[in-house]
């Protein structure tokens, strides 16, 4: 995530349900990406329930009665790690009728740009729909067909506007109103925190699935922040109603608090998030999936690892640590991406090291990347055109200032305005 037109497509097959958990960061351990600051939560982790934790220990009230349709992926489960399916499935008085899937699928099998075909969940024997990039009449007659009065919507966000999940959120608002169908929002942490709103926000002309309405390039939210705003600011301009909207909050959650500062566990929410520091890094770094450059799909660290097979990167990752960014450093590396840009072939590159969390801006060591990748690049770096690139920021402005070399700093006080007025904007909808 997100799209990558090139990836493989997804298996077709059914699949058990995979749950995978990521350690903790701050054991004695490990990776280059695990080793990077993350670990001082870990000492005494603060106690979260999720709002289907809540649900739960309310005896599921607020389903009895309801005919209810699921929007689920692996990282839906409750502190056991159980699905969270499985659990409404057997739960008395709860009447789940339908499972729907975004990118990547219900069980996560799927690559960046793909989702699973319909199948039937062999575990429930409820029937799971691909909802993948459906919206508009495509998406209400997928609803409607699955006879639902209440749809919910339970995924692990990592806070990053091109993230897709929040974006099969919004159209299944718009649809449920439309639709006259009830919406609920199982509230999860924002992992990278909800604070730090910022980057530029998206403009409405280059309005795509990783951004269909304005909103900063991090956006500091949860997803039942992010739906309250959503049904209040943009649904009715798209259904002409807001949608019946409830958020269930969770309790015991700061703004301050990554996740592996709580008791909840990493469960990666698509193929290449494997942990915190990459959701961390994804922010900044995931603009390189609009230029030729690989962003390590398939290595231990992608989104932390980035090249090309005929860069350069001694004279890259000298600039950059020349520059000193906060809260980070680089190492030259070689490696073999498996999947999407310079797939199967040797790359040179870098590897980043988030040393210090608190100081590591994510935006502002993405830009520097960026910018310093130019200066020493033989060739042009921006991929279809600077089309994709221009997606991914939510405007063509950042490319061109990019490609006049007009300093970092001058670009991220561009940005200014839009951070003053989102701030505004978002502090009604928050809840923590």
């Amino acid at each position: 995530m997100p799209h990558s037109p090139s990836a493989p497509p997804a298996r077709k097959t059914s699949l058990g349900r995979r749950t995978f958990m990521g350690l903790c960061a701050g054991t004695a351990a490990t990776s280059w990406a695990t080793a990077s600051g993350l670990g001082t939560g870990c000492l005494s982790p603060a106690k979260v329930r999720t709002g289907y934790d809540v649900l739960e220990a309310d005896g599921y009230q607020a389903l009895k009665g309801r005919k209810l349709g699921l929007i689920a992926n692996p990282t839906s489960v409750d502190p056991h790690l159980r699905h969270i399916a499985d659990r409404l499935h057997a739960a008395p008085g709860v009447n789940l009728k339908a499972i729907f899937g975004p990118e990547h699928g219900f069980r996560g099998s799927a690559q960046a740009g793909h989702a699973e075909t319909k199948s039937i969940d062999p575990r429930t024997g409820i029937p799971v729909y691909d909802m993948y990039t459906l919206s508009g009449p495509k998406l209400d007659a997928l609803l409607k067909s699955a006879d639902i009065d209440l749809l919910v919507f339970d995924i692990q966000d990592i806070g990053a506007r091109f993230y897709t999940y929040i974006w099969s959120m919004f159209d299944a608002l718009a649809a449920c109103a439309r639709c006259g169908i009830a919406f609920m929002v199982m509230d999860r942490p924002n992992p990278i925190t909800g604070l730090h709103p910022s980057g530029p926000s998206l403009d409405p002309a280059f309005s795509s699935f990783v951004g269909r309405v304005p909103l900063l390039l991090r956006h500091g939210m949860t997803v039942g922040e992010l739906a309250r705003l959503f049904n209040s600011q943009f649904v009715p301009q798209q259904a002409g109603r807001p949608a019946q909207l409830s958020v269930i909050p969770m309790s015991g959650w700061r703004r301050d608090l990554y996740l592996d500062e709580t008791d909840l566990v990493w469960v990666p929410p698509s193929p290449n998030m494997p942990d915190i520091t990459t959701a961390l890094a994804y922010p900044g770094t995931c603009l390189f999936e609009g230029t030729t450059l690989s962003v390590g799909r398939g290595t231990a660290s992608p989104f932390l690892t980035l090249g090309a097979p005929d860069l350069d990167a001694t004279r890259w990752v000298d600039s950059l640590n020349d520059a000193a960014l906060p809260g980070c450093m680089f190492r030259e590396d070689w490696f073999t991406p498996t999947a999407d840009v310079a797939k199967g072939q040797l790359c040179h590159g870098l590897q980043l090291a988030i040393t210090d969390r608190k100081s590591f801006d994510p935006l502002l060591t993405g830009i520097t990347l960026l910018q310093s990748v130019l200066k020493i690049s033989d060739r042009p770096i921006w991929r279809k055109s600077g089309a994709t690139f221009d997606i991914l920021a939510g405007s063509n402005t950042l490319r061109q200032q990019l490609s006049r070399n007009v300093s970092v700093t001058e670009i991220m006080a561009g940005w200014k305005p839009d951070e003053a007025a989102f701030t505004r904007q978002r502090r009604p909808f928050l809840l923590y």
